[in-house]
C-alpha cells in the first residue's frame, strides 16, 4: 500500500513537471499544469494511478494551507486600505457577474441551485494569479494594479463569507437552528478575534526566537482552528482560512508566509490534480458549449461590466481597461467553491468538470490577455470611448493655456517636483489620471488636468507652444516614448526627463531623444553618497537630516503616499 502510494505519487509529480515546463514556456500559471496532469491522469493512465483516500486527504490540506495564507495576508489594514473606488467596483461586479451569471444558467437549462452556484463561481477572479502577472509587468503600484488587487480583495471577502455559510445549509434545517449555527459561527469568530489581540502576540513572540519552533505553531494553530470548525459543524477550510487571519496581525506573519508556503505548494498541486482528474475527456462534448459560453462572458463580459463601472466613477478608458481584463478569469475560491457544493450533495461531478473547463480557458486566455495588454489597448482604444463619457474631466480653458513645463503623473517623484516649480515660480500643469489626485491638487489651487499620457488625443489638445521643461514620473518605457515622440515633434526644443527602473529601458529613452532619464534608486544611491561626503562619520551631522526627513515622511503620510516595497 504505501510503496505503491510512493510509486503513483512520482509518477503524478513526474508527469506534473512535464506539463508545469510546458506552461511556463508558453507562460501560463502553473494551476493550468496542475488540472491537466489530473485530466492526462484519467485519461490514460487510470490503470495505473489511483486517486485513494490518502491523496485525498493530502488534497484536503492543500486546500487548509492555500486558505490560511489567504487569511495571512487578509488583516484589518488591508481591509481598511482598499478604499472606495475598489469597494464600489468590486461590489458591482460581483453583482452583475452574478445576476447575469444566474439568467445565463438559467438559460442553458441549469437548475436554480445549480445556477445559483454557477454564478457565484464566476464573480470570483484569482488575486494569486493576478498579483503574479502584475508584478512580472511592474504594475503592481499603478492605479489600475492597485484599484484591482482592491477589488480582488473585496471578492476573496465575500468568497469567504459564502464559503463559511454554505456549509450550514447542506440539510434542511428549521430556523432555530439555523440560527443556533450562525450564532456558534459569531462565536468562534470573536473567540479568535480576542486569541489574535490578547493570547497569539505573547505566544508568537516567546516562540518566534526559534524558527521551528515558530514553523511547527503556525502548522498546529493551522489545524487546530480547523479542526475546531469542523467539530462545531463548519467546514475545515473556513477554520483554516480564519486561522490565518488570527494571525495576520503578527509581526511575524512574514516569517510564517514564508515557512509554511512550500507545504501549501506541494500540497495544492494534488488538490489541483484531483480536480482535474474529475474532468474525463469523454464528458468534454456534453459541456463545451456552456463552457464556451461561460467563458466567453467572464472573458468579454466581465471586464466590460468593470469598464463600466470605472467609467462612470471618473476614470479613463485605459485605466478600466487593464482593470477589467483582471477579472477576466475564474478563481481559486470558484473551484473550492464548486467543490464543496459536490461534496455537500448540491451539485453534480458534471457541474465540478464544467466550472474546472472554464477555468482552464479563462485562466489561459486572460493571462495572454493581460500579458499583451499594452499591444491590445492601441488596436481598440478608439471603440473603447462610451466608457470615458463622464470619466473624461478636461477642462479646456487650463488645456489651452500655455505654460512653462508640464508634469505627467504627481504621486511620489511629483510630489517633491511641483515645490519646486512653486518655489520657483514656474508656470505648470500637472497631468494625472487619477480623479483623487485631480480633486486632490483643485482643492489646493494647482494647476491640473485630469488626463492619460496614453492618450493622443491629450497631446493634440495641449498648447505646447511656450513648453520648456516637461518630466514624466511614469515608470513606464511605452508611455515615456509616446511623449517623446509626440512633443518634440510639436517642440524640439524643449527638454524632457522622463522616469525608469530598468537600465535597457533608460538606454532605449535616450536613443529616443529624452535629455534625461530618472532612476530613482540609483538616484537615490548618489544623494547617500553626497550626504556622506557632506557629513563624514560624525552621528550630530546626521540629526538633522533625519529631522528633515522624519518631517516630509509624516508630510507623504498626509498625502497618502506609499512606498514601493518590493524593487524591481
Amino acid at each position: 500500500m504505501v510503496q505503491e502510494l510512493f510509486i503513483e505519487l512520482t509518477f503524478i509529480i513526474l508527469l506534473a513537471l512535464v506539463t508545469s515546463i510546458i506552461a511556463n514556456t508558453l507562460k501560463q500559471p502553473l494551476i493550468i499544469a496542475y488540472i491537466l496532469t489530473g485530466v492526462l491522469v484519467t485519461s490514460f493512465f487510470v490503470d495505473f494511478v489511483t486517486f485513494n483516500e490518502i491523496t485525498q486527504i493530502f488534497s484536503k490540506i492543500g486546500i487548509a494551507f492555500l486558505l490560511f495564507l489567504v487569511g495571512l495576508n487578509l488583516n484589518p489594514k488591508v481591509i481598511k486600505e482598499i478604499g472606495i473606488v475598489a469597494t464600489v467596483t468590486g461590489i458591482g461586479q460581483i453583482i452583475f457577474t452574478s445576476v447575469i451569471g444566474f439568467f445565463i444558467s438559467l438559460y442553458l437549462g441549469f437548475s436554480t441551485t445549480e445556477a445559483l452556484y454557477i454564478s457565484v463561481a464566476l464573480t470570483f477572479s484569482s488575486t494569486i494569479i493576478i498579483m503574479k502577472l502584475l508584478s512580472d509587468k511592474d504594475d503592481l503600484d499603478s492605479l489600475y494594479g492597485k484599484i484591482s488587487i482592491g477589488f480582488l480583495i473585496v471578492q476573496d471577502l465575500v468568497a469567504i463569507l459564502i464559503l463559511m455559510f454554505i456549509p450550514l445549509l447542506s440539510e434542511d434545517l428549521g430556523v432555530g437552528i439555523l440560527a443556533f449555527n450562525v450564532l456558534k459561527g459569531i462565536f468562534l469568530i470573536i473567540l479568535i478575534w480576542v486569541l489574535s489581540l490578547y493570547i497569539l502576540p505573547k505566544i508568537t513572540k516567546q516562540i518566534a526566537k526559534n524558527q521551528e519552533l515558530l514553523f511547527l505553531f503556525s502548522i498546529g494553530w493551522c489545524f487546530f482552528i480547523a479542526s475546531l470548525f469542523f467539530y462545531f459543524g463548519f467546514s475545515i477550510e473556513i477554520g483554516a482560512l480564519l486561522a490565518g487571519i488570527g494571525l495576520s496581525m503578527s509581526s511575524y506573519k512574514m516569517e510564517i508566509a514564508y515557512k509554511v508556503k512550500p507545504l501549501r505548494d506541494f500540497f495544492i498541486i494534488i488538490f489541483f490534480i484531483i480536480l482535474g482528474s474529475q474532468m474525463h475527456l469523454s464528458n468534454i462534448p456534453s459541456i463545451l458549449l456552456p463552457a464556451i459560453i461561460f467563458s466567453l462572458f467572464i472573458l468579454i463580459g466581465n471586464p466590460l461590466i468593470v469598464m463600466v463601472l470605472m467609467g462612470l466613477l471618473g476614470f479613463t478608458k485605459r485605466n478600466g481597461f487593464l482593470a477589467g481584463l483582471t477579472v477576466a478569469q475564474i478563481s481559486e475560491f470558484s473551484l473550492i467553491l464548486i467543490s464543496l457544493g459536490v461534496s455537500i450533495g448540491h451539485l453534480s461531478q458534471e457541474i465540478l468538470s464544467l466550472v474546472t473547463l472554464v477555468g482552464l480557458i479563462t485562466i489561459t486566455g486572460s493571462t495572454y490577455m493581460i500579458i499583451y495588454a499594452d499591444k491590445i489597448y492601441p488596436l481598440i482604444s478608439k471603440h473603447l470611448n462610451i466608457f470615458e463619457k463622464k470619466g473624461r474631466l478636461k477642462d479646456n480653458t487650463k488645456i489651452k493655456k500655455s505654460y512653462e513645463s508640464v508634469l505627467f503623473g504627481y504621486n511620489r517623484i511629483g510630489f517633491n517636483i511641483l515645490k519646486t516649480f512653486d518655489k520657483l515660480k514656474i508656470k505648470y500643469v500637472v497631468i494625472d489620471f487619477d480623479p483623487e489626485v485631480i480633486i486632490d491638487l483643485t482643492k489646493k489651487g494647482k494647476n491640473c488636468i485630469y488626463g492619460d499620457a496614453d492618450d493622443i488625443e491629450l497631446f493634440n489638445d495641449l498648447n505646447l507652444s511656450k513648453l520648456k521643461i516637461v518630466i514624466s514620473t511614469i515608470p513606464k518605457i511605452e508611455t515615456n516614448s509616446l511623449i517623446i515622440k509626440e512633443i518634440k515633434r510639436k517642440n524640439p526644443d524643449v527638454v524632457i526627463m522622463v522616469t525608469s527602473h530598468s537600465i535597457d529601458d533608460s538606454l532605449t529613452l535616450y536613443k529616443a531623444d529624452a535629455d534625461y532619464v530618472i532612476m530613482p534608486h540609483f538616484l537615490g544611491g548618489e544623494y547617500v553618497s553626497k550626504m556622506i561626503e557632506r557629513n563624514g562619520v560624525n552621528k550630530k551631522n546626521y540629526l538633522k537630516e533625519s529631522r528633515y526627513q522624519i518631517d516630509h515622511l509624516k508630510e507623504r503620510i498626509r498625502e497618502g503616499h506609499k512606498h514601493p516595497r518590493i524593487e524591481k
